[in-house]
């Protein structure tokens, strides 16, 4: 993109701003800069109006999971199917590692905080020893491993896998991919500025990955290999099972479009989202949105009806994601905090939200569906989220969760 035509874009959105700077960089940032205005999506700042409104949900409906006593009781068959499955190289895993670990008081990705007390462990250390796990059960077959990164930290993220030798896991069984960024702004829809050359983005969600791997060209490489299911989840949690022949089998078994990793939850208002019907297909109720209702309904057994946690851990059927991926996702504006550039050009890091986000969210993706599966797995042994340093979902909390595992840290 040349200059001129970026000034037309910019002012079709208002954001002529963006080129303030411009005469004082050097060329490669002027050349770094107008490529970030061509890539950049400015419509979605159109939606800064819609901050704090719901689009409207349908109407929810309980949807029963399959209970750990079912899976015990058919473990052997779901296990059988699902190792048949990995060694026939129909299963690959996506891990969404876009993140920096901010709120944990580090600069670098989330995946490179060390979690160790006498030894060094890190996040992405314990998630492919999880994987290598998985590979055993698997009697040896690798499963190709897609990383996405997000532009703030795909080197880091390269860099420091390639250093650590990947963890023991096969270099030619892991791919890596950049998660498409939308732009971040004030109130008012004006991008923020995070240098005098650089627009200030951040990752489009945790339903992007998708359509970030299809932009990646990724697809002919699930396609060649025969790859059909896809199980994702997320950097944070570091018991995580991964490709778990169990969880596989069940889901394949269930001829299902999608299986979904849940836990029962551990107070009726637990701040994790529910998966549920809404208007007849599968979909995620938020702990916002449960009414007093909601949280009072009871199944057949006398359990709280709306009562199993998502955990983003997703086993998705390629071919169904594939045929929804033309559909547009509902696009959600949160609130954050997005460090600027003031108009004296210092970088401000703001302590209270100052603008807005933009993301697509995987509950919508699901909602596509036609059929999922929710399988519930044992919190203790399956979820240690890391959102914060100290408290709930913390270093902390995971740490006493990897000891009661027999994890060494």
């Amino acid at each position: 993109m040349d200059l001129q035509s970026a000034r037309e874009k910019l002012a079709k959105f208002g954001q002529e701003h963006v080129l303030k700077y411009y005469d004082e960089l050097t060329e490669a940032e002027q050349k770094d800069l107008l490529n970030q205005i061509d890539e950049t999506d400015f419509a979605v700042l159109e939606n800064c109006k819609n901050l704090g409104k719901s689009e409207g949900r349908g109407e929810f409906s309980p949807l029963a999971a399959m209970q750990v006593s079912e899976i015990k009781e058919r473990e052997e068959e779901f296990r059988k199917i699902g190792v048949e499955t990995i060694k026939a190289g129909k299963v690959a895993a996506v891990l969404l590692a876009g993140g920096m670990g901010t709120r944990l008081g580090s600069d670098n990705p989330k995946g490179m905080y060390d979690i160790g007390l006498t030894k060094p462990v890190y996040i992405f250390q314990r998630i492919i020893e999880n994987l290598q796990d998985t590979v055993k059960q698997a009697d040896g077959a690798y499963i190709h491993l897609f990383i996405m990164t997000s532009e703030k930290n795909n080197d880091a993220t390269v860099n420091f896998l390639k250093e650590h030798n990947y963890f023991g896991y096969p270099e030619d069984k892991i791919t890596f991919f950049k998660q498409d960024m939308a732009p971040a702004s004030d109130y008012d829809g004006k991008v923020y500025m995070e240098a005098k050359g650089r627009i200030s983005t951040s990752p489009n969600g945790n339903a992007g990955w998708y359509s970030s791997m299809l932009k990646a060209g990724l697809r002919d490489v699930l396609l060649k290999e025969g790859i059909e299911w896809i199980d994702i989840f997320a950097v944070d949690n570091v018991l995580q099972r991964i490709a778990d022949p169990c969880f596989v089998g069940a889901t394949v078994n269930a001829g299902v479009s999608c299986g979904a990793k849940v836990v029962r939850k551990n107070a009726p208002d637990e701040k994790v989202g529910v998966m549920c019907l809404e208007d007849g297909r599968p979909s995620i109720v938020e702990y916002y949105e449960l009414s007093q209702e909601m949280m009072d309904a009871k199944d057949e057994n006398g359990d709280p009806a709306y009562n199993y946690g998502v955990i983003l851990n997703y086993l998705f059927n390629e071919k169904a994601l594939f045929n929804i991926a033309k559909n547009t996702l509902p696009l959600h504006v949160v609130e954050k905090k997005i460090p600027y550039i003031d108009e004296n050009a210092n970088l401000i890091k703001p302590e209270a939200p100052n603008g807005c986000k933009f993301e697509q969210l995987v509950l919508d993706m699901i909602h596509e569906l036609d059929t999922c599966l929710p399988y519930e797995v044992v919190r203790e042994h399956e979820f240690a989220p890391i959102k914060n340093k100290t408290g709930v979902d913390s270093v902390e909390s995971a740490r006493e969760l990897c000891k009661l595992n027999g994890i060494e840290l």
